[in-house]
């Protein structure tokens, strides 16, 4: 028996045939494998949510979800699709310009969580915004910045819809 499966993966509108190991992680084919770095590692456990992506629209952390269980799937990393994503260009620019990046290593993690949210709720409340960070560390912000960065987002994604 083989130690390598052939896996069909769509990541950011891309299909890549890869042969990995069946116990690797997304997040593992996603950095080593396809060397997508956006997606970080940090905990390897699913408590700091560094390695977000989305799987079907959903929120999941990479670090935890094996590469052969999101064959057929969709994923979207922070890298985006080559042809851009307006909402997520948004909410980076958001983050951006409210001071929400400081070191940047939580960033990835924290513009996918928001992606997820918003994609479910255009207005989230203060609350609904801290329910939703509920598992995705920062070391610099104190999380201000980040709430802030979220709410510009909304307000800046729904001025556009009404436009």
């Amino acid at each position: 028996m083989s130690e390598f499966v052939a896996v069909s993966l769509s990541v950011n509108g891309v299909r890549y045939d890869v042969a990995i190991r069946p116990w690797r992680t997304l997040l593992e084919v996603l950095r080593e494998t396809l060397a997508m770095t956006g997606t970080k590692r940090s905990c390897g456990e699913g408590q700091c949510g560094a390695c977000t992506v989305l799987l079907d629209g959903d929120a999941v952390n990479a670090c935890l979800y094996l590469a052969v269980e999101a064959q057929g799937r969709e994923i979207l990393t922070i890298e985006g699709p080559a042809g851009g994503d307006p909402v997520l260009e948004q909410i980076q620019a958001s983050f951006a310009n409210n001071g929400a990046v400081q070191c940047g290593f939580c960033t990835p993690g924290m513009v996918m969580i928001t992606k997820d949210l918003l994609s479910h709720n255009d207005a989230p409340s203060e609350d609904e915004i801290r329910d939703a960070l509920v598992g995705h560390l920062c070391r610099c912000t104190g999380y201000v910045q980040i709430v802030e960065a979220i709410r510009d987002a909304a307000g800046a994604l729904a001025r556009r819809a009404g436009d």
